[in-house]
């Protein structure tokens, strides 16, 4: 599988949709196959995925948003790959 580039474009997969569920106190995904249930910083990332805005950029505004937090491009792209592979973002 090939490698998410930090210059391209993402967002959520046809048929998914990003929501807070207060009943869970959590972000999940609803699909038609049901829910997924998220951690925040899954929903942190996913919320960011606007098919306009690079991984680069989305990186940058979670670097701003959490600042002093290292490593956080490789968790990025690492849960990106994740992420793509369970067709969650195209």
């Amino acid at each position: 599988m090939e490698l998410i580039d930090p210059e391209q474009t993402l967002a959520l997969a046809r048929g998914f949709r990003l929501r807070w569920e207060p009943h869970l106190a959590c972000p999940v995904l609803l699909h038609a196959g049901g829910v997924i249930e998220l951690n925040a910083s899954a929903g942190w990332v996913l919320e960011l995925l606007d098919g306009q805005r690079s991984v680069a950029a989305v990186i940058a505004r979670l670097a701003q948003r959490f600042p002093g937090v290292t490593g956080l491009d490789e968790d990025v792209l690492a849960f990106l790959e994740v992420a793509r592979a369970k067709c969650w973002v195209e």
